[in-house]
């Protein structure tokens, strides 16, 4: 069994949310997703990672453009499974993103 985490998405809705990003901020979520996969979750703390409610979490990541998020759960196996990105508009992260993300979250069996 390995000890190293795995970054995933959801499906093909999440990796068009992710393609759908600026090129910069695509490169920075990347950055962050292959830190997390190279030194473990626990490891990648703030400003990258930030816990939101209940077992959604989301990573911050910036570009030219300002700030994205991807939000995510964990799962068995030491995965961490991308439910919804998007860029942000303000420094809060927006009601609508988060119960999509605990919606699309219910999908995955833990």
């Amino acid at each position: 069994m390995s000890m190293n985490w795995t970054v995933e998405t959801l499906g093909p809705i999440v990796d068009a949310e992710i393609a759908a990003l600026p090129a910069d901020m695509q490169a920075a979520f990347l950055r962050v997703a292959e830190r997390i996969e190279a030194v473990g979750l626990e490891r990648v703390g703030a400003p990258h990672i930030k816990h939101l409610q209940d077992k959604l979490w989301e990573m911050r990541f910036n570009g030219r453009d300002g700030i994205a998020r991807a939000l995510y759960v964990t799962a068995i196996g030491r995965r961490v499974i991308v439910v919804h990105t998007f860029v942000e508009k303000t420094q809060k992260t927006p009601r609508a993103a988060l119960k999509l993300a605990e919606q699309r979250a219910k999908e995955i069996s833990s």
